[in-house]
């Protein structure tokens, strides 16, 4: 539909470049575009009353050629309102609504280069999507993106929660501060990628008057991650792209287009959990027919190494420089964790628990020497150790109902692992692996290039694409952070891409404030693999000086409030058998949904979600807080009304503390309707889980 106060004008005359309004569908986003007297397209955004982003300039550079950034008129403008409903492959919805008001704005050069530039922007209700687009035109074929001129003009000193601007990994702590305060430099980045005041998105922003806004990218296709310049003294944000080995940011052919920036804006933290403005922006699934793709919990032969119990390499490497490929002939190292007796005891206990998989990682010959990546063909992903018995292993689990995980760590080797990915793709499908874990450990191969920049960008699509043609699931590990790419491509599951539980075993360990940001942060472009469920909270590696930094009924409550299809239960079958009761929810929670409610929620404070489970009249609960203890009062009305539910509540204990006593927990059983209600008592870092199942009426 074309509002009537656009004209489709033509081509050939400039149009004359007066502020152009549109509004979200609900009425309470205001979007104005505008070209300055020097010809600097420019938009602002208002909630309401309230100015979400001040004017704020927009543009792009482009080598050897006049750019996109000034001296541009407007030839074209076009409205439209978009409103359809689509069903996700997997997800926290069932369905969801597409709704929006777009504006595309035509802006031409001056003569003599004339060349266009599509400007488009899509309002929703819960925020602003836009792009630059180039269309097919003379002259103007093949192009590089020299520099980007996006600005977020924000109106006040907002908190906010970053991490720094690294180009080659997002695995930080989050900072709290003004923007004032942005301050990357103390922070020691790795591989020195950080620079002063650059920090990465999702940039997660509260003002004081009241709203939240979300400042990220969706569909991040054939083009570098998007960084945020802040500057501290006008509050200003400007895009700032990861650049390749030679200094350059995108290579592009017309037609082309950027991903879509994002800025979502709600006057309720809830709201912006809630919001699907991100999928909404990416295109369609591209797999027609994906019954095959299964979101799923999994155990895995990982945790013993990162605690420092079992190692990934088979030979001693003291005793070995690798000279030799005939791994029989080299002394082991008596600590493999990937041996076949071990699995197997992995197996079993997936088995006993309904998990349908294990991940094994360190079963295949090369982790010797796999950080020194200056050797490019360290690992080649289809040669087990002598002790990993492939076909023994395969039927061992089918006999069991369980899928082995198939692990391809690249040790940054990425070109070396494209070489290869059909022979070891064809391998997994040999073998009956229906999954993959990949890793990106250390400086990207080729030599130059950095995790977050285009050529990379582009790997991990090539990956998603080339795994979905042999029906193989993928999970990334050390990947870009994610920008809704799951909706297009449903086999890709879920991303590290942040730092995880599994800092908790080797360095000082994740903040309890850490799990109540990640939602607002991290999770806002798709699933993480965070690996949560660890029962032995203290005493789990050699120097004693470790600890996770939550209680154990936290650990239950992630599985909700860490939304991922790919759920690991990441703690050894030994601490789970001490605990069966608590394990108890693991099993049962679902990794697929109907519906999801942000209960109550406040960045970096608390967090309460409930789920449906898909398919089903089960509900799942979790609650958590940060390291200050808290009473959360849950009202059960999102319950089918008239049904009767028996909860399993899985809370804090008594004295439970993440520091003092984090393995104290309750399980308390009761029967309650929609009309119910209950108060969850949260102790410092902790958290509780409550599944609710139909009972007779």
């Amino acid at each position: 539909m074309t509002n009537p106060f656009f004209l489709l004008l033509g081509l050939v005359a400039p149009v004359v470049a007066a502020a152009q309004t549109i509004h979200s569908p609900n009425h309470k986003l205001a979007l104005t575009f505008a070209v300055s007297p020097a010809g600097e397209p420019t938009y602002q955004l208002a909630y309401g009353s309230k100015p979400v982003l001040k004017p704020s300039r927009l543009g792009v550079a482009v080598q050897g050629q006049p750019g996109f950034a000034q001296g541009l008129t407007v030839v074209r403008l076009d409205s439209s309102r978009h409103d359809d409903t689509w069903t996700p492959v997997w997800g926290e919805t069932k369905t969801i609504r597409n709704h929006y008001q777009e504006l595309a704005v035509t802006l031409q050069q001056a003569a003599p280069a004339g060349h266009r530039m599509v400007l488009r922007f899509r309002l929703f209700d819960d925020g602003l999507g836009f792009r630059y687009e180039w269309p097919q035109q003379a002259g103007f074929s093949y192009f590089v993106v020299s520099g980007e001129r996006t600005e977020f003009n924000l109106p006040a000193d907002h908190k906010a929660f970053w991490i720094p601007g690294d180009y080659d990994s997002n695995e930080y702590a989050y900072t709290t501060s003004r923007l004032s305060a942005v301050d990357t430099a103390p922070i020691a980045p790795i591989q020195e990628r950080a620079a002063p005041q650059r920090v990465q998105t999702p940039l997660m922003l509260k003002a004081d008057n009241g709203l939240y806004v979300n400042i990220h990218e969706a569909a991040l296709v054939n083009y570098p991650a998007m960084m945020l310049h802040v500057d501290t003294r006008t509050f200003g944000l400007r895009s700032e792209l990861v650049p390749d080995a030679v200094g350059n940011f995108a290579y592009l052919q017309a037609p082309e287009h950027t991903p879509w920036r994002t800025v979502v804006v709600a006057d309720n933290a809830p709201a912006i959990l809630a919001s699907k403005l991100i999928l909404n922006l990416n295109e369609p699934s591209t797999i027609a027919e994906p019954g095959w793709i299964k979101p799923q919990k999994f155990v895995g032969v990982w945790w013993e190494m990162q605690t420092g119990k079992a190692g990934w390499n088979y030979a001693d490497t003291a005793n070995t420089k690798l000279a030799s490929t005939d791994w029989n002939k080299l002394k082991p190292s008596g600590r493999h964790g990937a041996n076949t007796a071990n699995v197997k005891r992995y197996i079993d206990f997936a088995a006993a628990h309904h998990i349908p998989g294990v991940l094994v990682e360190g079963w295949n010959v090369g982790w010797e020497d796999w950080v020194n990546n200056w050797k490019e063909d360290v690992f080649d992903f289809v040669t087990p150790y002598p002790d990993f018995a492939v076909e023994e292993l395969r039927s061992y689990a089918a006999a069991r109902g369980v899928n082995i995980i198939m692990h391809h760590e690249t040790s940054g080797s990425a070109t070396n692992y494209e070489r290869r990915q059909t022979e070891a793709y064809r391998f997994m499908n040999d073998h009956g692996y229906t999954s993959v874990k990949t890793g990106y450990v250390g400086k990207i191969i080729p030599r130059g290039e950095h995790h977050d920049g285009q050529w990379m960008v582009n790997h991990y699509v090539r990956t998603a694409q080339k795994t979905a043609a042999r029906h193989l699931m993928v999970d990334m590990h050390e990947s870009v952070r994610p920008t809704g790419l799951h909706r297009t491509y449903p086999n890709w599951l879920a991303c590290e891409a942040a730092r995880g539980n599994e800092f908790n075993a080797f360095s000082e360990g994740n903040a309890p404030e850490h799990e109540t940001i990640l939602p607002f942060t991290r999770l806002m472009g798709g699933p993480m693999d965070y690996t949560p469920g660890i029962f032995k909270l203290t005493g789990y590696e050699p120097t004693g000086q470790r600890r996770v930094h939550t209680t154990l009924a936290k650990q239950l409550a992630l599985y909700v409030t860490l939304y991922s299809p790919l759920q690991m239960a990441a703690d050894l079958p030994e601490n789970y058998n001490q605990h069966l009761d608590a394990f108890k929810f693991i099993e049962d929670v679902p990794v697929d949904w109907d519906e999801t409610r942000i209960l109550a929620a406040e960045p970096g404070d608390y967090l309460t979600t409930v789920r449906r489970a898909k398919g089903k009249d089960e509900w799942y609960l979790g609650s958590i807080t940060d390291e200050n203890s808290r009473t959360q009062p849950v009202r059960l009305d999102f319950l089918t009304p008239g049904q009767r539910y028996e909860a399993t509540i899985y809370a804090d204990g008594k004295g439970a503390d993440w520091q003092r006593n984090p393995a104290s927990y309750q399980i308390t059983k009761k029967f309650v309707t929609s009309k119910s209600a209950l108060t969850l008592k949260l102790a410092a870092g902790g958290g509780a889980a409550v599944s609710f199942k139909p009972v007779g009426r």
